[in-house]
């Protein structure tokens, strides 16, 4: 290990941190893993860990001490999820951090269709107010979650009609969280839309898991009456179910369609794609 400035990695618990921390570690980069739980933070090589939640600002404030570069994945779901990213951006800003990479969403908007898309843009202003430099990740919907959203009759219920999703893999959006951590002059003030090479229906996206996994899948077109009724049934809050339901609209809408090569341009390599993605977790 060589003396380098200090890279912060957030979410290094999660799916998408764990594999920054973890690559990092590889090329042994100098971190800082801050966590909610020490418990349950890896052990890395060359990473240190420090407790610090999103809504705490003294902890972030002095677990960010030192930090040059930070690694933000985007809060778990919630209510006031955006306040949390505020706390703990401006937490940041306080502590001297000189530049954040943050995980945000394909088509953040103020008026997003998939209600937590404004969520991600409300923080990309936050971010852009704070005088730190940024990067932000736009990535679409993973790859990762597909099959989950299929039931137990193997049927993915929602009103996305006949449109198309670029998505992406959580590894890819990992890849190129890593290249901009590495040089994070060269990705000042941008933002990367982050996509596989294709964009699917849901139907196909059925019928390729049915090839791979050998049982059948199939896409079942609710209309919104009969998306909420179909989620009704968890209890969940209004905001919840909304954001459930707007993912299949955002899909209907045409906003995540888009194919972007930003994967393969901060990377060097090409993004998978879905049938490739199948194969390799089969």
């Amino acid at each position: 290990m060589t003396a380098q400035p200090v890279i912060a990695v957030t979410g290094s618990t999660g799916a998408v941190g764990g594999r920054v921390a973890r690559d990092l570690a590889a090329r042994g980069i100098l971190q800082r893993l801050l966590v909610r739980d020490a418990s349950r933070a890896p052990e890395l090589a060359g990473a240190e860990v420090r407790v610090a939640g999103y809504s705490d600002a003294d902890a972030a404030v002095a677990a960010l001490a030192g930090v040059e570069t930070l690694f933000m994945v985007s809060a778990s779901e919630s209510a006031d999820r955006v306040e949390h990213h505020r706390t703990f951006v401006e937490a940041a800003a306080r502590a001297g951090v000189r530049s954040i990479v943050y995980t945000s969403f394909l088509a953040a908007a103020p008026d997003a269709v998939f209600t937590l898309g404004r969520d991600h843009a409300a923080t990309e202003e936050i971010i852009r107010a704070s005088g730190m430099s940024w990067t932000f990740l736009r990535d679409n919907f993973y790859m990762d979650m597909m099959e989950l959203f299929a039931g137990d009759d193997g049927v993915i219920r929602g009103p996305a009609g006949g449109g198309r999703c670029s998505l992406v893999s959580r590894s890819d959006v990992a890849a190129t969280a890593v290249a901009v951590l590495l040089d994070p002059a060269a990705h000042t003030d941008t933002a990367y839309d982050l996509t596989g090479p294709e964009a699917l229906t849901l139907a196909e996206v059925a019928e390729k898991i049915s090839a791979v996994r050998g049982h059948p899948v199939r896409h079942l077109d609710e209309t919104l009456d009969e998306a909420y009724a179909s989620r009704a049934v968890y209890g969940a809050p209004p905001w919840q179910v909304d954001a459930w339901v707007s993912t299949y609209t955002a899909i209907a809408s045409g906003d995540l369609a888009r194919v972007s090569g930003d994967v393969e341009a901060v990377t060097g390599r090409p993004a998978q794609s879905f049938d490739e993605f199948l194969g390799a977790v089969a």
